[in-house]
């Protein structure tokens, strides 16, 4: 059975789509298509059936990603039974989030983005809609790194699952 990783951000066109974009990456590179899949959603329906920002686009070709996602918000009934991580990124989001769950099981599928960061230099991924291209790019630095420690964190629980793995 697939591990389902859910990105949120607020509007779901910056960050959660690259959250999206650069796991997908990793998933490709490491040949993990089969055993993760991820998916990402807003805690608001401002943008709701738009593509992703075309600077965040920009700046995301630029590295090698697509953003192909298209912008939806949470569902909380849906959401919350069909992912097993459900990503925030940062404390509003987090907080939304919490309000949006139904019980404790839904609770702890809540966590926060750097949370899984090697690096502990950023406490959130910054919304960099109001900003310039530096916003841009510190978003996608910040999820290269906290991606891969996600990543890291479920393949050593689909082996700590596995028969082999006990």
């Amino acid at each position: 059975m697939k591990e389902k990783v859910l990105f949120v951000c607020l509007g779901n066109i910056c960050r959660s789509p690259s959250a999206e974009a650069v796991f997908n990456s990793l998933l490709e590179n490491q040949g993990l298509e089969s055993a993760v899949e991820c998916d990402s959603a807003g805690t608001a329906a401002y943008h709701e059936g738009e593509p992703a920002d075309a600077r965040m686009q920009s700046h995301a070709i630029r590295r090698g990603y697509r953003l192909t996602s298209v912008s939806r918000p949470v569902d909380p009934v849906v959401d919350f039974d069909r992912f097993d991580y459900i990503v925030g990124m940062d404390d509003n989001n987090v907080w939304d989030l919490k309000k949006m769950a139904r019980n404790l099981d839904d609770l702890k599928k809540i966590h926060k983005m750097t949370d899984f960061a090697k690096s502990k230099s950023y406490q959130s991924v910054p919304d960099p809609y109001y900003g310039g291209a530096d916003g841009f790019e510190l978003v996608l630095d910040i999820l290269e790194d906290a991606c891969q420690g996600l990543l890291n964190r479920i393949v050593w629980e689909i082996r700590d699952k596995s028969p082999a793995g006990k």
